[in-house]
């Protein structure tokens, strides 16, 4: 290997290095609060399914402001939003720490999501606009390894901060991260910036943003007995009446906020559509599984975050192995087959009881991480398989809206059957026996993104793939 060779790979390498940065600290904070939820509960004098807010509060606001951050990362340099998001982040998790009810909570929750809104759409912009189609999968597969270090971490490290310390430190250890992340990127990003930066679209940013806020939040607040019927219906019907005039909106403008003729491209479609039901899935378990070990089965968050840590460990074991896989049997068969595999091991835990022996909990979930790993990696790569350079913001932001929503809709979705399960019981407490059903329904809306994979083309996203595997498929 000569010296321009390792030079060029060691950059390809470490700008998603850097990026995933941002990564990791968002996914250590989204999979560290899910531990630690009973407790905060317990402390902030509420109950857990009402501390759905404080999740769904910070997807919220990435709903709202991920729009707009593929215009700004092309107006003033996806470097420079880039860091400014990490201490926006960085403040938000301050918040966090200090709050002293429910209420404060979700307010540092959305100041978390404002800044996350803008680093991780923006830092993978980074990435696509820095990297060639063929290395693709490769960049994603470096881009996502640190973040997935996150979901590892984050269940033990929570169980252990809430279990031996105070739960608030969950959110102060993002700090440290960021003073890092803001170092190397000042360091070594370099300034990326869009040949033109299209007109703000501002009457779309008033629409779609709100419009999906609002809708989400009167679904949310739906049976939490936190508002009355009026304003619930209000906000549910209310934020849908703005999206559908932001799609009217949307034909109408030349260079509309969230371009909806991206899903005119067959792998952008499948991969928004039927990526979107499986991540439901995938953002409904982390919900759901330690509420179940620790209310269902008596664990402690430490032990609960010693089970729930296998699925990370699982999805970073195949992140470098996903490339060779996708070369060897195409994006299609993969999607479709994979799909089902991890709607199966989705479903798995709807058979754990309190004797279900630890090491066959966290085989199941090491599995079902493995398989979730390789499907998330297939379609946010095919995803981009069809865009031109001159799309990749809109498609990157776009995309990363689509993401957030699934994992929210996921979170209340989850929370909604649950209380119905709770109501059909005539119970008010969460036992063990409160959850197969759920993972059961989590598992069914999973499996529909089959639906949406089975249409792409068998060599669909071929050109993500190497020259050899497609030409031996073919």
């Amino acid at each position: 290997m000569t010296r321009a060779t390792a030079l060029s790979m060691i950059k390809s390498r470490a700008i998603p290095l850097i990026v995933a940065t941002a990564l990791f600290m968002e996914n250590l904070d989204s999979t560290v609060i899910a531990t630690s939820l009973p407790k905060i509960a317990q402390d902030l004098g509420t109950s857990p399914i009402h501390l759905k807010l404080a999740l769904t509060s910070y997807l919220l606001a990435l709903a709202i402001f991920i729009p707009a951050s593929g215009w700004m990362a092309d107006r003033f340099g996806a470097r420079s939003v880039f860091r400014l998001a990490i201490l926006v982040f960085a403040t938000g998790s301050i918040a966090c720490g200090a709050s002293s009810s429910l209420f404060w909570l979700v307010c540092a929750r959305v100041l978390q999501g404002i800044g996350g809104s803008m680093m991780v759409p923006v830092g993978r912009l980074i990435v696509l606009r820095t990297t060639p189609k063929s290395a693709l999968v490769d960049a994603l597969a470096w881009l996502t390894m640190p973040a997935l270090l996150g979901p590892v971490m984050g269940p033990p490290l929570g169980g252990f901060i809430t279990t031996y310390f105070d739960w608030r430190w969950i959110f102060w250890i993002n700090i440290p991260i960021a003073a890092l992340g803001v170092t190397l990127v000042t360091l070594f990003i370099p300034r990326v910036r869009a040949e033109a930066t299209r007109a703000f679209d501002a009457l779309g940013f008033l629409l779609v943003g709100p419009g999906l806020a609002a809708f989400l939040t009167g679904v949310t607040m739906a049976g939490l007995g936190l508002s009355s019927m009026a304003v619930m219906l209000g906000l549910t019907f209310g934020g849908l009446a703005l999206v559908l005039l932001y799609i009217r909106h949307a034909g109408r403008v030349e260079a509309p906020l969230v371009d909806l003729t991206l899903f005119s491209l067959p792998t952008f479609r499948a991969a928004a559509l039927g990526g979107s039901l499986f991540r439901i899935g995938g953002g409904a378990q982390p919900f759901l599984l330690p509420l179940m070990l620790q209310l269902g089965f008596g664990y402690s968050p430490f032990q609960s975050g010693l089970v729930t840590l296998a699925t990370g460990a699982g999805a970073l074991t195949l992140k470098f192995g996903a490339q060779r896989i996708l070369n060897r049997f195409g994006f299609r068969r993969i999607l479709i087959v994979n799909a089902v595999l991890g709607s199966l091991f989705l479903l798995a835990p709807a058979s754990f009881t309190a004797a279900t022996p630890y090491a066959a909990m966290v085989g199941v979930l090491f599995i079902g991480g493995i398989c979730r790993s390789l499907e998330f990696t297939s379609i946010s790569a095919i995803a981009y398989s069809e865009i031109t350079s001159d799309r990749m913001s809109s498609a990157t932001s776009f995309n990363s809206v689509l993401q957030q929503l699934s994992r929210s809709i996921g979170i209340t979705v989850a929370a909604f059957a649950l209380q119905g399960v709770q109501s059909y019981r005539d119970t008010a407490q969460i036992t063990a026996a409160s959850f197969p059903p759920v993972f059961w329904m989590i598992a069914g809306v999973s499996i529909a993104s089959v639906i949406w994979f089975l249409r792409l083309s068998p060599d669909a996203g071929g050109q993500l793939l190497s020259r050899r595997s497609s030409e031996g498929r073919a």
